[in-house]
């Protein structure tokens, strides 16, 4: 089984993905793993696009693979290759909430996670604002070709 899982930040993709995996004993992958350089000493730090591809195409040769993430503009073949697509649209005050969430349980250690700062917060937010205006009508659009295997 082939699993795509696509929303903002806060959406709950991870959540999902992880509920799937344990439910389906699958291979759990976060897109953001393969975008960010996690090893780095700042945060916001990208791999190059043909890294990327690489890592996301030793993921797709698998036979089972849950994938989760934004993206979609550099990763539009684990749509055609999903058997399922998950896309998650949650309200405003519900994605901020679980962001500001993540963000003081990371802080104190409590969650495993990224570098963040308050800057990187605060622009998280705006960009988590931005991606429900604009990406998620470009995401429609390109999940129109793939309608039978949505599921919201």
């Amino acid at each position: 089984m082939k699993i795509h899982i696509i929303g903002g930040s806060g959406s709950g993709k991870t959540y999902l993905a992880n509920k799937l995996a344990n439910e389906h004993n699958i291979m759990h992958y976060d897109l953001d793993d393969i975008m960010w350089d996690n090893n780095s000493d700042t945060y916001g730090v990208k791999r190059s696009l043909e890294e990327r591809k690489k890592l996301l195409n030793q993921i797709l040769e698998n036979e089972n693979w849950i994938i989760e993430g934004v993206y979609y503009k550099w990763c539009k073949q684990c749509f055609a290759d999903a058997d399922k697509i998950y896309l998650l649209n949650v309200p405003r005050y519900k994605y901020r909430f679980r962001i500001i969430k993540r963000f003081i349980l990371r802080k104190l250690n409590i969650e495993k996670g990224k570098k963040e700062t308050l800057k990187s917060l605060v622009e998280l937010l705006k960009w988590a604002d931005n991606y429900q205006k604009e990406d998620m009508i470009e995401i429609r659009k390109l999940l129109e070709t793939y309608s039978e295997k949505v599921i919201e």
